[in-house]
C-alpha cells in the first residue's frame, strides 16, 4: 500500500484558468518520468481552485518528486499563474484501495 502523499493547493489569478489547465496537463509527461511517483492527479475544484495529489511508497520517492522537474516548473510559473503561493502539504495515508 502507498503510504505517503502530497496535496498541493493552487489558486488561479483571474483569467489564467486555461493556462493553468494546460500547464497541469503538460505536467503529466514530466511526472511519467518519475518511477517513484505512484499516482499523480491534477484536479479542478471550481472557482479558480486547482490542486495536485500524488502518492509514494516511501519518503525518498516523495522527496525526489519535490526536487524534480514538475516541482521546478510549478515554482517557475507560480508568480504568473497563481494569486497565492502554492500550498504543499505532506500527507500520510491511513487507508487506500
Amino acid at each position: 500500500m502507498v503510504q505517503l502523499a502530497l496535496y498541493v493547493r493552487l489558486k488561479a489569478k483571474p483569467g489564467k484558468e486555461n493556462e493553468i489547465e494546460d500547464f497541469l496537463k503538460s505536467g503529466l509527461e514530466l511526472v511519467q518520468q518519475e518511477p517513484e511517483t505512484i499516482n499523480w492527479y491534477a484536479i479542478k475544484m471550481g472557482n479558480g481552485r486547482y490542486g495536485i495529489f500524488d502518492t509514494f511508497n516511501h519518503e525518498a520517492g516523495r522527496q525526489a518528486h519535490l526536487s524534480g522537474k514538475v516541482a521546478e516548473a510549478l515554482m517557475a510559473k507560480a508568480a504568473d499563474l497563481f494569486s497565492e503561493d502554492p500550498v504543499i502539504e505532506k500527507v500520510d495515508l491511513i487507508a487506500a484501495k
